[in-house]
Order: C-alpha cells, then sequence, then structure tokens
C-alpha cells in the first residue's frame, strides 16, 4: 500500500485545500490512503474521514502541533490535541493511542535528545525540506534507532504525492503496527520551493497580515524565474 503522510487542507492557516480534493487527487495518483495533519486541528482529517466511502482507500485523522521546540504531529488521533507544551502534545498523542512523530527535524526545530527519545517515529523525506536536511533527519533516524515515514507536507493539489511511503501490508488495521516496525519503503521528489511562498501569502491573508503580502509576492516570483531559468 501506498501512502503520503503529511497533508494540509484548509484548515491550516497556510492552506486552502479542500480535504475532498485531498482524497480525490491522491486516489488519482495511485495512493491507498492519506495522513491530513493540519496545524493545531484534526479537522481536516475528521472531515476527509467523513467524506470518504471508499472501502479501500483510507484517512488518517493527523495534526501538526506547533510547539516551544517547534512542531511535533500525531497520527491515528480521535480528539484534537490541546497542549502546546511538547512533552505534554506527545503524552496526549500517546494517551488516545496515537503515533508521534517528528515532521522535518531539522527545518525549525529546537532538538533535543530528550524529545527524541520519546517519539516513535522520525520524517527522514519531506518534499518542502532541502536534501541537507531529509539526509541528516535520515541519520537521526540512524542514531536513535528510530522508525521512518515521509510525507510530502503539500498544501496544494500539486504537491500530493510527492513523497510516497510504501508499507508492507495488505490490511489497513496493520498500518500503524508497520510503521512501528519500520517495514516501509519511502521515495520521493523535492517540491517546487515557490510553493513555500505561495503558502506564506495565504497565511498572511487568512492572518489579515497584509503587510507581509509584498515581500512575499518578490519571493514567489524570484524563485519561481530562478526555477524555470528564466534569466542567466
Amino acid at each position: 500500500m501506498i501512502f503520503d503522510l503529511h497533508i494540509h487542507s484548509k484548515y491550516s492557516f497556510d492552506s486552502i485545500l479542500e480535504p475532498k480534493k485531498i482524497i480525490k487527487v491522491a486516489k488519482k495518483r495511485g495512493l491507498h490512503g492519506v495522513a491530513i495533519t493540519d496545524h493545531n486541528t484534526i479537522k481536516g482529517g475528521l472531515e476527509a474521514k467523513k467524506i470518504n466511502k471508499d472501502q479501500h482507500f483510507l484517512v488518517i485523522v493527523g495534526s501538526e502541533i506547533s510547539t516551544e521546540i517547534s512542531d511535533i504531529s500525531g497520527l491515528f488521533l480521535s480528539k484534537e490535541i490541546k497542549s502546546r507544551n511538547s512533552i505534554e502534545v506527545i503524552e496526549e498523542i500517546k494517551e488516545q493511542g496515537g503515533l508521534v512523530v517528528l515532521p522535518h527535524p531539522y527545518r525549525g526545530h529546537k532538538l533535543s535528545e530528550k524529545i527524541v527519545k520519546r517519539v516513535d517515529a522520525i520524517e527522514v523525506f519531506n518534499a518542502r525540506s532541502n536534501k541537507e536536511n531529509n539526509k541528516k533527519a535520515v541519520k537521526l533516524a540512524e542514531k536513535y534507532n528510530k522508525p521512518i515515514i515521509a510525507g510530502s507536507d503539500a498544501h496544494f493539489a500539486s504537491e500530493i504525492g510527492f513523497a510516497k511511503v510504501y508499507i508492507n501490508t495488505t490490511f489497513f488495521k496493520n498500518i500503524k503496527s508497520s510503521l512501528l516496525s519500520n517495514k516501509i519503503e519511502i521515495t520521493g521528489n523535492q517540491s517546487p520551493y515557490y510553493l513555500e511562498y505561495m503558502s506564506q501569502i495565504i497565511k498572511s491573508i487568512k492572518n489579515r497580515e497584509l503587510k507581509r503580502i509584498p515581500s512575499q509576492a518578490i519571493g514567489l516570483i524570484y524563485s519561481y524565474v530562478r526555477r524555470y531559468k528564466y534569466y542567466e
């Protein structure tokens, strides 16, 4: 089975992606399931799970929680995570039988051995992280003997499936145990960097921080032009 385990919907402050659209695109791209991990809420995952009527497609309810050490993600959630303290977030996730994931560990995190030891898995490929940071994440997982996962970190439909986790099972009920036992393979492609600027513009609009938009728009144009080599 093939999964993308890190996708954001319109319930994140930096995305406008409809949960219904996520399911449609994921199925079109050959995925058997997705984890919707919106910032600080499980609303996107719950909505997608309610919409999904396909017994051959799995929606994993998740959330990417902001804490003092940066983000900590939970998968297989049933309730909102209330705390914003890293240790308490980990405890809340585990209390409801969820899987604790350290997403993109070298993109803004204040890492500590205490935190790394307590997570269940480390995201070693994030399509929005650069190659160097993803390689460092692999080494971190190896150092602490942690299971690995991957996610596109998609905020737009075009990014869905940029990271694929191949899970060695034919039963949805075995997904969590397969992840914990590291019975997976990972492939992925880097997401275009200009999409990060588009996400930040969406965030500024949603948060009514309109003064940020001009500089973000300049960054968007520059990164887009650079990607397609329209200048020397």
